[in-house]
């Protein structure tokens, strides 16, 4: 005997059918676990607004939000890679750089220009990640440098912001050459008196961490960035200890002294503002209070 009865659908009711919500419309936070709208996430700047956690931010992004508005004027956008050892894998080396321009848009991993930061002119580099995990090849070594020098020709600061895999291993060592390379430049920039500022993004690893990155006078980070050479699990493998927690994370980093501030995204363009302030006039002239003569005592002259 059933415990209950299904009463059959009559013809004059129809079933309500379910509605799906469309890909794209919510984002789960991987630090809270929170549904998002990604809409509003795309207004937060990519910030989860519960518990901050740092979403990645196209490079396109972050540039309209560091960068004064209408400022930026890109350089060296079409200079591409090419494929001088006739690298292939599992599929060849120049079949990866054409899938990479499709998907990312620009023509290598890094986008180059001038721009400015409250008023104050800059030279910008800013990895693009989607292209080919923001690996460093010959064409991103070689604008790197021409960040740096023509931060020297026009006599600004320059500011890299990374997001990188390492080395670009279809180049062999190429790509490697590319790490002494642009530290040279870089410290061409620091020996001339003008401030190199680097800002280590999620994630900023192998070749990239291992040379420019970790030489600026200045070096930000952002919120959770995972910053080191070798990944984690490499580490420990090695060295056959569990490493500490948070260990290559930004504000452990910041601990150690190998970060000078971890900045949240909203505070970023704030924060650059007021260090190249500082960096290009440490000694503002002081201000001169007006000096106001002491009335004559009238009382002794009664």
């Amino acid at each position: 005997m059933a415990w209950y009865k299904r009463d059959e659908e009559r013809d004059d009711e129809p079933s309500e059918e379910k509605r799906s919500v469309p890909a794209g419309v919510f984002t789960k936070c991987p630090g809270c676990r929170a549904p998002l709208l990604t809409a509003d996430l795309e207004k937060n700047d990519n910030v989860c607004p519960k518990c901050e956690h740092h979403f990645p931010l196209t490079t396109a992004s972050r540039l309209e939000l560091v960068l004064d508005p209408g400022t930026f004027v890109e350089e060296d956008a079409t200079i591409e890679s090419v494929d001088p050892l006739g690298f292939r894998d599992s599929k060849r080396y120049v079949e990866r750089l054409r899938s990479a321009r499709r998907s990312a848009g620009p023509a290598d991993a890094l986008k180059a220009g001038s721009g400015a930061i409250d008023g104050q002119p800059v030279q910008v580099g800013a990895f693009v990640f989607e292209f080919m995990g923001g690996s460093m090849g010959s064409v991103v070594g070689e604008k790197i440098t021409r960040v740096y020098e023509r931060a020297l020709e026009r006599h600004t600061p320059a500011i890299i912001f990374s997001a990188s895999g390492g080395a670009r291993m279809q180049e062999g060592v190429l790509s490697l050459v590319q790490m002494p390379r642009t530290i040279i430049a870089a410290v061409m920039v620091k020996e001339a008196g003008l401030p190199y500022i680097v800002v280590l993004t999620d994630p900023t690893t192998g070749g990239v961490s291992a040379s420019f990155a970790m030489v600026g006078d200045i070096t930000l980070a952002e919120p959770g960035a995972v910053i080191g050479f070798a990944g984690a699990r490499v580490i420990e493998e090695t060295i056959h200890e569990k490493l500490p927690d948070g260990f290559q994370r930004a504000e452990y980093l910041l601990e150690h002294g190998m970060v000078d501030q971890v900045v949240p995204r909203a505070e970023l363009h704030a924060t650059l503002g007021r260090i190249l302030g500082l960096l290009r006039n440490p000694q503002p002239p002081a201000v001169v209070q007006p000096q106001i003569e002491a009335l004559p005592d009238l009382s002794a002259a009664e």
